[in-house]
């Protein structure tokens, strides 16, 4: 397990992403892979009130709606550590104060819990004032709504913003980042934000840790793959980057006699300052290449050999 900043939350080292909960996978499928990745030791599930509100016919809050019904008829609310966010469900847009408080009621009645353990501000709003926002995070920690609060797509200018709001009037701390971050996507989180992130002891969970599959090695010159983000696969497979990186991929994975998809998630979980990388599965099958790369420790070679394909 690894620790949260200071938060006191300890999770697993593979954050097992919710985003396919109630649209790629249904309900069986959904319940399958959760129960799979606890059986495997895993107790950090990442959600949003959003999920999916993208797919036709939902209206969000579906994959919390999901995991809640898990949780409940499994009877191990203690046992996970259930991460959601803010900012982007169609009846709940933004970061003003009292928005923040309506969605976090409507995630807590979705997830059926009286308690969410990671509240991330999914999107940020520059147009809201720090201080309104970790105001109204503050009063949800208070009263013991939600245990511990992080931020995901913020710049580092705000970030340190929000740090400094915090530490100077005494309110709930930002204790994690999820960045954008992956083999093909390095600029998104290093420098800046990582620094951030260092200095002031968050915890990194970053999300399109897998490219959204390019890293699992399936997309390939000559293969079809279907999927809803097929297209991003293949704009990747086309660029000297993305073949360099499977190339690189490829021979590690062989020579450790393991995944594409673990290798690539070892070495997220490698990097200063990340604590899980953030993985989805739409059907069990896909799950054992994830969690296996919480038991896979890559070599300085090996580590090296990645960063150099992937700069």
């Amino acid at each position: 397990m690894r620790k949260l900043g200071d938060s006191g939350l300890e999770v697993f080292p593979l954050s097992l992403g919710g985003n396919v909960f109630g649209w790629t996978a249904d309900r069986g499928q959904s319940f399958e892979v959760l129960d799979a990745y606890s059986a495997a030791g895993g107790n950090f599930i990442d959600t949003a009130d959003s999920y999916s509100a993208f797919a036709p016919g939902n209206k969000g809050g579906e994959s919390e709606g999901i995991i809640g019904e898990w949780v409940r008829e499994r009877g191990n609310r203690g046992e996970v550590v259930i991460a959601t966010k803010v900012s982007q469900h169609p009846e709940f847009q933004g970061l003003r104060g009292a928005n923040i408080k309506a969605a976090a009621e409507a995630s807590l009645r979705r997830l059926g819990t009286d308690y969410i353990d990671l509240y991330y501000t999914h999107f940020d709003k520059p147009e809201v004032p720090v201080g309104e926002i970790l105001t109204a995070l503050d009063e949800l920690v208070r009263e013991g709504k939600v245990r511990a609060i992080g931020a995901s797509n913020i710049s580092a200018e705000r970030l340190v913003e929000s740090l400094e709001f915090s530490e100077r009037e005494g309110v709930a701390r930002y204790v994690a980042l999820q960045p954008h971050y992956n083999l093909v996507s390095r600029e998104t989180y290093e420098g800046d934000l990582q620094e951030v992130v260092a200095r002031h002891g968050l915890s990194a969970v970053p999300y399109y840790a897998l490219a959204s599959g390019f890293l699992t090695g399936k997309y390939r010159a000559g293969a079809s793959v279907q999927s809803p983000r097929a297209a991003g696969g293949e704009k990747l497979l086309a660029s000297e980057r993305g073949q360099k990186v499977l190339a690189a991929l490829d021979e590690v994975a062989q020579a450790r006699g393991v995944e594409i998809a673990t290798v690539a998630l070892a070495w997220l979980g490698a990097q200063p300052t990340v604590a899980a990388p953030i993985a989805s599965a739409r059907v069990v099958e896909q799950l054992p290449a994830l969690v296996a790369a919480a038991e896979l420790t890559l070599t300085e070679d090996e580590v090296a050999k990645l960063r150099d394909a992937s700069a």
